[in-house]
């Protein structure tokens, strides 16, 4: 019993064993998580506090990832040809500063709905270049073989600060008011920043830099275009980007219209879906499975789970189902970001992150308006309702067409000949 237990600890948290580096990072991401959500929360109810309006709401986390949309190939340009240590070092710092310069504004009061969107947009610029790093970053850090294990934990990890960090946010708000929390996520980067220079240099595992050279972003688009097996999971992300995952947008407005709520009560409903996603992480990280049937198998259920917490009539039985919410969110994610990844010729692997980026995030900026303005108009339930369904409906196409696919093809080659294994992890 006692082999059989330390065996599946083992299984679930693989990469943490394996890598000193990733350890201190994760202790360092898991500390400026917490600072960003708590800004999540304060800078939507900072929104909601000068406006009143959903619409607004979805204007400016629309900005904040609309740069992602526009030059987030870029970034992947830039990821595939530097350090990215070295390009994370500079995203923190200039992370911080943004954070700080709305904390001044909001503390001072003096900040407008503009200044909101300036800052909103300069982080967006920031992610543009720090999500494509960030992502191929755990690849050096722990190798291929613990690539999917790390993944899901950094998911988990993501949805541990999401428990904490917006329950932290209604305290303090309440409590102190808005300033503070951009405070703390200012001085939450300094972790990350120490993580990184405390790192063995010596034991990351580098990806080829590549020399700067005319119409490499179009050779990226080209080769994710051309690659059925990395085209497929990217449309459907950008279905289930657009209009799922628009939650900073949606749970807002349900706290307070629906369910007539507060700061606090959107923050125990976003803690819910991270107190969800935590569990459902850590199941899925002591399996490790990745490939289409397990894709097409989260994106369905997840979709599923999100129409039904919009049924929910109260909030504690919302709440109940948003923690399923968030399970089937972190399964969707991880098997999508470790699938793609695997299946990347690592000479690529900064293009084809950046477009993943583009895929989550930068469809933020069509999505969120059109989920604030249904929310805000036809209401919040119907809002959810659109995003669920997009995403059931992302699974079934998945399925279709790559049912079609395996039809017309008995035996699937790899997609990177030098490495065969990234077509498959089998269950753990």
């Amino acid at each position: 019993m006692r082999s059989r237990f330390r065996h599946k600890f083992d299984s679930t948290f693989g990469a943490v064993h394996s890598s000193r580096n990733y350890r201190i990072y994760l202790i360092g991401q898991s500390i400026s998580l917490c600072g960003t959500w708590m800004q999540t929360v304060a800078q939507a109810w900072l929104v909601l506090k000068l406006t009143g309006s959903g619409t607004a709401l979805g204007f400016v986390v629309a900005l904040q990832f609309l740069p992602v949309l526009i030059i987030g190939p870029w970034g992947g340009v830039i990821a595939d040809r530097m350090s990215k240590r070295e390009l994370l070092l500079m995203t923190q710092i200039a992370f911080g500063t943004f954070a700080l310069l709305l904390g001044v504004l909001t503390a001072t009061g003096v900040v407008t709905l503009w200044m909101v969107y300036a800052v909103a947009l300069c982080f967006g610029c920031v992610t543009a270049l720090d999500n494509p790093a960030r992502q191929t970053f755990v690849l050096e850090m722990v190798g291929r073989e613990h690539l999917p294990n790390a993944v899901t934990l950094n998911t988990v990890n993501i949805n541990m600060a999401r428990v904490i960090g917006p329950a932290l946010a209604g305290i303090i708000i309440g409590v102190v008011g808005i300033a503070p929390c951009f405070f703390l996520n200012a001085a939450s980067y300094i972790a990350v920043i120490v993580a990184l220079l405390m790192m063995n240099k010596g034991e990351l595992r580098p990806l080829p830099a590549q020399p700067r050279a005319k119409g490499q972003l179009r050779e990226g688009l080209q080769y994710v275009w051309s690659t059925p097996r990395l085209r497929t999971p990217l449309v459907m992300m950008a279905v289930v980007g657009t209009l799922a995952y628009e939650f900073q947008v949606i749970l807002p407005l349900v706290a307070k219209y629906t369910f007539d709520g507060n700061a606090a009560t959107y923050g125990i409903m976003t803690g819910a879906m991270g107190l969800g996603a935590v569990i459902g992480g850590l199941f899925t990280a002591s399996r490790q499975r990745t490939g289409d049937a397990p894709l097409i198998q989260a994106t369905l259920v997840f979709g599923a789970l999100i129409i039904a917490a919009a049924l929910m009539p109260t909030l504690p039985v919302m709440v109940l189902l948003l923690v399923g919410v968030g399970a089937g969110s972190v399964t969707f994610l991880a098997r999508a970001n470790s699938t793609m990844q695997l299946r990347t010729d690592p000479v690529f692997q900064g293009r084809v992150m950046a477009l993943w980026a583009v895929a989550f995030l930068g469809t933020t900026p069509i999505g969120g308006p059109i989920i604030g303005w249904i929310g805000q108009n036809i209401g919040p339930r119907f809002g959810m309702i659109v995003g669920g369904t997009a995403t059931v409906l992302a699974g079934i196409w998945g399925w279709y067409v790559l049912d079609v696919r395996k039809a017309r093809t008995t035996t699937a080659a790899p997609i990177v000949a030098a490495a065969p294994q990234a077509a498959e992890v089998p269950a753990g």
